[in-house]
């Protein structure tokens, strides 16, 4: 099989989600898994509105769906996935996607990216800080993706590299790492996809703060 891939990029909108899904829709004709944070994960503005009625202040309930949000992600990059596609575009690029694109960059994973926008901040050319994590090259041709990809994966292979390990990374990554892998093991267990009533019950049980019994 092969590697899974963790596509990246801006998701808050209709416009951005299409996008990403004809992304990931590419990659799958061509044989890769994929994960898709709005398709196989959640969605924070899904999910919060069932959060709300269960007791909870909306500031308290966004702050711990957002902690189950970054631990789901960020094990699906580090761990369960092996790869990136990272969407470049948008007005400026997505801060999500940079954030993990630096965690990929970092653990040696092969990392390519996409950008048809023709609006960039530095004469013309992307920050060198975001390129130079995919070698300071990109494709703006959507059926292109897949063979970078390749590419990218043969290269790694070639130079004989060795992801870093787990243990390997300091204390709070690794936790989570095991707080997001824990989540998607319950979320999988129970048939969550893309049930937001399930993945409600599944961040509360998780990441909710633990309420003290009521007196009676």
């Amino acid at each position: 099989m092969k590697p899974r891939v963790y596509c990246a990029g801006p998701l808050f909108n209709a416009c951005e989600k299409r996008e990403m899904t004809q992304i990931a829709d590419r990659l799958e004709a061509c044989g890769y898994p994929v994960y898709l944070p709005h398709r196989d994960g959640m969605e924070f503005k899904n999910v919060l509105p069932l959060l709300v009625p269960r007791g909870y202040e909306p500031a308290e309930a966004a702050e711990f769906l957002h902690k189950s949000i970054f631990a789901l992600d960020v094990y699906q990059l580090a761990v369960a996935c092996d790869a990136m596609v990272w969407n470049l575009n948008g007005r400026v690029p997505d801060e999500g996607a940079v954030s993990e694109a630096a965690i990929a960059w970092t653990l040696g994973k092969p990392l390519v990216a996409y950008s048809d926008d023709a609006r960039c901040l530095i004469e013309g050319r992307f920050n060198p800080l975001l390129v130079g994590l995919v070698d300071f090259e990109h494709t703006d041709d959507l059926d292109e993706l897949p063979l970078l990809l390749a590419e990218a994966i043969d290269e790694i292979a070639a130079d004989d590299h060795t992801p870093a390990a787990l243990e390997d990374m300091p204390r709070r990554f690794r936790q989570t790492v095991r707080d997001g892998e824990v989540m998607w093991n319950l979320l999988s267990d129970r048939g969550a996809a893309e049930n937001n009533l399930l993945i409600a019950d599944t961040v509360e049980e998780l990441f909710a703060p633990k309420r003290e019994p009521a007196l009676v």
